[in-house]
């Protein structure tokens, strides 16, 4: 028999066994389960979409405050800068008091710095809003992570993991149709109008989520001693580790996300509809990668989908970045994204089995912000080296920047992944 028609028989056959088991793990869910993680992948998707709406206009932003695209993008620098605040701070509440009201406190202050951004009257007051932002967007992940862990089945967390983690690519697709409808219409101040609506989120959480059942059984056993003293004496190499591999994680979503839609416009001439198509396509093959590769997790382990998922992604740079033509360009997102997120789908199971149990609310949240936080100057480096990689025309080479900086952070999240511990099945 034709060896490609095997392959095909055997992938349509692993498909449909994968399809029926992702169905047998939704069913298990009890109405509770179901309605946290319903909670926590809509917290982060529409964290993810206020996030992202700002690189959809760095440069209609620029021209009203009469600032270069690199300078604008800093606003993006200052937002990962600030995240690592936000973790903190609301995962020690979160390890505290519980995981729930610390984050619908968080959803509402985030909610509010967007919609103050829509007003901001000058740019140093927009830089303000943007970093306190940051703020409520480091918060929300770690709190979002570990409530919805705690709460699920172990043997259904690689699944969930991974589509809860594309709440980010959700965020992304949403922020692309918003930038679609809204931009034309109301510029890019009605945008972070719009951002607001995630604060609707807290009556949701309010009425139908509860409490961590594992931070509760903890709190009923004794009181837990929150000193940072502790955590680093006690977990402190693990928390370098954890640290570092998300610098490379962040890396590698930021520099294939952030400056995207720039790249678009001013090196491939794309439009405002363009754009935003393209973008859809770009965060759909996301979504499903991070659903795919989380749900295998479950099965090969984490550490092993990561170094497939990366091995994969730097083999498709050229088509990504250089594809000659408009097909095979969003062929080329589309596929990239599968294998970027594929890898993003495993972190909130892996980052919460890695973390000790009364550090639960802070370890993964901060561990996975203070990656933000190294990688902070993605966007605005790869900007200025584009300005040093010129185009024949003079313009600025986004995509050789953006090819040689992903190929780098792929073989280092390899190597990070290779030396890890592994965790998978860990009961909480």
């Amino acid at each position: 028999m034709n060896p490609l028609r095997v392959y095909r028989i055997y992938r349509a056959v692993f498909d449909w066994i994968a399809g029926l088991e992702a169905i047998r793990l939704f069913k298990i869910l009890n109405r509770d389960q179901r309605n946290t993680f319903i909670a926590c992948f809509l917290g982060w998707a529409l964290d993810a979409l206020d996030f992202f709406l700002v690189t959809f206009v760095l440069i209609p932003i620029g021209h009203d405050f009469g600032q270069t695209i690199p300078r604008v993008a800093f606003a993006i620098t200052l937002t990962l800068m600030m995240r690592p605040v936000g973790a903190f701070i609301f995962g020690l509440l979160g390890d505290k008091f519980g995981r729930r009201i610390p984050l619908m406190a968080d959803i509402i202050f985030y909610s509010v710095m967007e919609l103050l951004t829509a007003f901001a009257p000058n740019f140093t007051i927009f830089l303000i809003l943007r970093a306190l932002f940051g703020i409520g967007m480091g918060g929300e992940w770690g709190l979002g992570a570990s409530l919805a862990m705690e709460s699920l089945p172990t043997q259904t967390r690689g699944l969930f993991s991974g589509i809860l983690q594309q709440g980010y690519a959700v965020g992304y697709l949403l922020a692309a149709l918003v930038y679609w409808i809204v931009f034309p219409h109301f510029g890019w101040r009605g945008l972070f109008i719009a951002g607001a609506l995630p604060a609707f989120l807290v009556i949701y959480i309010r009425a139908h989520v509860p409490e961590s059942p594992v931070w509760q059984r903890q709190r009923s056993q004794q009181k837990p001693k929150l000193r940072m003293s502790i955590f680093l004496k006690q977990h402190g190499v693990l928390f370098i580790y954890a640290a570092l591999l998300m610098t490379a994680f962040n890396y590698m979503s930021h520099g294939t996300q952030d400056l995207y839609p720039t790249y678009l416009e001013k090196q491939r001439g794309f439009g405002v509809s363009a754009k935003s198509m393209i973008s859809i396509v770009y965060a759909t093959g996301a979504i499903c990668g991070g659903a795919v590769m989380g749900f295998l997790s479950q099965q090969w382990g984490r550490r092993r989908i990561i170094i497939l998922s990366a091995t994969c992604g730097m083999l498709l740079i050229p088509l990504w970045i250089f594809a000659p033509s408009t097909t095979l360009l969003i062929m080329g997102g589309f596929l990239i994204q599968f294998m970027v997120q594929g890898a993003w789908g495993v972190v909130p199971v892996h980052l919460n089995e890695l973390s000790p149990p009364e550090f639960r609310g802070t370890f993964p949240g901060l561990a996975y912000q203070l990656g933000n936080f190294a990688a902070a100057y993605a966007a605005q480096q790869q900007a200025w080296l584009a300005e040093r990689f010129r185009l024949s025309n003079g313009q600025p080479n986004y995509a050789i920047t953006m090819a040689l900086v992903e190929a780098v952070v792929f073989l280092v999240i390899i190597f990070l992944a290779a030396i890890g511990r592994e965790e998978r099945g860990k009961e909480f």
